[in-house]
């Protein structure tokens, strides 16, 4: 297949010529040893079985040999061999030159395992799934980073009908599921989650855990996806008679998830505003990518189509994946915010220089898209703009066809017509 341009690479190119090692970390088949190899000149695949005992042995005795080669080198999954990031770390160290190494990483070690960090030395880079821009499901016409400068006007139509959003959530953005099938590209979100809780789950610690457990965790996730499910209601939804799962056992199924890039959080937003309600500031729970979510369910794209409730929780997953790949690209992150009197905004884009914009998520249809312009007009006037600045721009995000500039300001832009 040919290779597809992601977003990140930019940011990648950018790092290797200012530190001397990036790490590319995400999730197991999201392209992150396809990137990294773009940009090397000789590569180690250190989990590769035939090799892995060999370099092992090398390892234990001169890890510095496995550093040699054209520069960049490519290690990938260095985790699992963890003693190379010392050696990388301290040959980055001593040379003193840029753009030395590329680490790819698809877990999290556990503390301890490296003597040093790397900060200074190895810049981190978290790469997720493709957003619909990259596999080419989106147009792009309207880019994110440009509504910061609050265009008049924006334009643009989606070539996407809901039928096909559906399809798309079900699919995932995994480049292995571009070049196949529909019917098969289905197949690769499911056996990602067999995979997860029958194998990846134990390795990251080599803690054995139940696989029937961490799917009905991933399951009861599924179900409360783009909300803040707190751990007693995911308790509670995976008993099934089984009531020896506590919160604390929960809390660790959830860990590991995390440290597998699987679980991706949105961080609650706390601007200073007007009114004097407390702000919510417990996370939101989101997969990293929705065909992750909706094979947890063991449900298809048919099966958003008959429940449309679930769909636009699982649409607000994939607008979320994307949003986050975008922004990343101009140094901004994403937030979401909730308050007690449930005000509530599905994103904040918050830029490093301190600019900002709201986005509210909305499958479509004229009455709830004037619903969410309205309540991001009636937050956005909560806000100390005088504190906080007037936001660059407020959008809503749907799986309409058109982008336009509503009267009162407000940004409707379809999914499939955004980029980075």
């Amino acid at each position: 297949m040919e290779y597809k341009t992601r977003v990140i690479d930019k940011i990648l190119e950018q790092r290797l010529k200012v530190f001397g090692a990036v790490l590319i970390e995400g999730c197991k088949w999201c392209g992150k040893s396809t990137t990294g190899s773009r940009f090397s000149k000789s590569s180690l695949e250190l989990a590769n079985p035939s090799t892995y005992e060999n370099n092992l042995e090398i390892a234990k005795v001169k890890p510095e040999y496995l550093l040699v080669g054209d520069k960049p080198r490519l290690i990938d999954e260095w985790q699992t061999i963890p003693v190379v990031w010392d050696a990388i770390r301290y040959d980055v160290d001593k040379s003193g030159k840029k753009g030395e190494y590329i680490l790819t990483g698809s877990a999290t070690v556990k503390e301890g395992i490296v003597k040093h960090t790397g900060t200074g030395r190895i810049s981190r880079l978290l790469m997720r799934p493709m957003s619909l821009f990259e596999s080419g499901d989106s147009i792009g016409s309207v880019s994110l980073k440009e509504l910061f400068n609050t265009p008049k006007d924006i334009e643009g139509i989606s070539n996407l009908e809901l039928e096909d959003v559906a399809f798309l959530i079900a699919r995932g953005g995994f480049p292995g599921s571009l070049d196949v099938p529909k019917k098969d590209a289905l197949l690769i979100p499911k056996d990602y989650i067999n995979s997860v809780a029958n194998i990846d789950i134990n390795s990251i610690d080599n803690v054995e855990r139940n696989p029937i457990r961490v799917k009905r965790v991933l399951r009861s996730l599924a179900r409360n996806v783009s909300t803040s499910v707190n751990l007693s209601v995911i308790r509670e939804d995976t008993l099934e008679g089984d009531n020896t799962i506590t919160e604390k056992t929960i809390s660790d199924y959830i860990n590991v998830l995390e440290k597998l890039y699987i679980i991706e959080n949105v961080e609650a937003w706390c601007p200073k505003l007007r009114s004097k309600t407390e702000i919510r500031v417990s996370k939101k729970r989101e997969f990293v990518d929705p065909s992750l979510a909706l094979a947890s369910l063991n449900a298809t794209d048919k099966d958003l189509l008959n429940d449309f409730k679930t769909f636009g929780f699982m649409f607000e997953c994939l607008c979320i994946r994307d949003l986050k790949i975008y922004a990343e690209s101009f140094d901004s992150e994403v937030f979401f915010y909730r308050d007690k009197s449930n005000l509530e905004v599905d994103a904040i884009i918050h830029s490093g220089d301190g600019k900002w914009g709201a986005v509210e998520i909305k499958l479509g249809s004229d009455e709830t898209i004037d619903k969410a312009a309205e309540s991001l007009i009636t937050f956005k006037n909560n806000v100390l703009t005088e504190e906080m600045g007037e936001p660059s721009f407020l959008m809503v995000l749907t799986a309409t066809k058109y982008s336009y500039r509503r009267k009162d300001g407000v940004y409707v832009v379809p999914i499939g017509c955004l980029k980075d």
